[in-house]
């Protein structure tokens, strides 16, 4: 089973407006409510691939029992971990450009935090955990560390896609997988990344430090995937964004879905490639068949190692 890690779930409240103008009212030409948080994006799309997965994490109120019954109605397995306070809002908004106004989310007791902890420990060998985003104020900064070294011990795989300090942190624990984007990869190291033999060089180095697969996106230059003795390079579909909330997750989803049905490094960047894009060329998260439709687009180069 593959199970998703959303410290500071969401309601992700997509709004369009024409023209939009502050201290006017304003009319919506579009709006939509989707459950939000990198890892319930990541076991959203998941789900459309084929996989099983069951999304862990802090849940809490009215806004939580909406994320509870969409992820139900899309047949998504979960086990939350119920809190006092309620799940957030978050507003994206779209006008011309994208603009978000996140919420800060609730306070979670030692008691949640615990009661989660507990469910990473019970997890199987054959298991595959996800951790993905922000980290709430009120738990330790060190939960991915602890998570990942919980699971390290068990031979569990783990996944880790968040930025800075935390990031680091895990790689003496030997995540599976890691995917800074070039702006988060060039923050770990105070510099620019603007090619992919730079993303090459960095990514290289998180590998030494522990990594064993670092993707690296790249927007529109595509993808970097770097693992021990090797990385390749891949290019990104054409086609026209609509929307840049999930590609990230589509990402990770893509390669660990199709890694854990066929063990094949290179099939699964590709796929990742094609889980992005096809989130980045929809209004929700990319589907099955746009991501197949656009797989053969994608063309993967071996730029070091035998």
């Amino acid at each position: 089973m593959i199970y998703t890690v959303t410290l500071n779930p969401s309601i992700d409240y997509l709004v369009e407006v024409e023209n939009f103008q502050i201290g006017k009212v304003n009319r919506t030409s579009y709006d939509a409510k989707f459950p939000g948080g990198k890892g319930i994006n990541v076991s959203r799309v998941l789900k459309r691939l084929g996989n099983e997965t069951t999304a862990l994490g802090f849940i809490g109120g009215q806004t939580g029992e909406f994320v509870k019954r969409f992820l139900k109605q899309e047949e998504i397995f979960t086990d939350f971990t119920e809190i006092s306070g309620d799940t957030r809002i978050n507003i994206k908004l779209k006008s011309g450009s994208e603009t978000e106004i996140n919420s800060q989310g609730p306070i979670i007791s030692k008691g949640n935090y615990q009661q989660l902890f507990s469910q990473i420990e019970q997890l199987k060998k054959e298991d595959i955990l996800i951790l993905s985003g922000s980290i709430p104020s009120s738990i330790p900064a060190e939960v991915y560390e602890a998570m990942t070294e919980t699971c390290s011990v068990n031979g569990i795989k783990v996944v880790v896609d968040t930025s800075g300090r935390e990031l680091l942190n895990v790689l003496s624990h030997r995540p599976f997988l890691i995917k800074p984007n070039h702006h988060e990869l060039g923050e770990l190291f105070n510099t620019d990344i603007k090619t992919a033999a730079d993303a090459v060089e960095y990514a290289t180095k998180l590998v030494e430090k522990g990594a064993q697969n670092v993707i690296v996106s790249m927007a529109g230059a595509g993808a970097v995937l770097c693992s021990e003795g090797q990385c390749y390079s891949a290019n990104v579909p054409k086609g026209k964004v609509i929307n840049s909330v999930g590609a990230g997750d589509s990402m990770v989803a893509g390669f660990i879905g199709t890694f854990e049905r066929t063990g094949d490094l290179l099939a699964a960047f590709r796929f990742s490639l094609a889980s992005g894009s096809a989130t980045a060329f929809s209004s929700d998260l990319g589907t099955l068949d746009k991501i197949e439709e656009l797989l053969p687009q994608i063309d993967i180069n071996q730029l070091t190692g035998g």
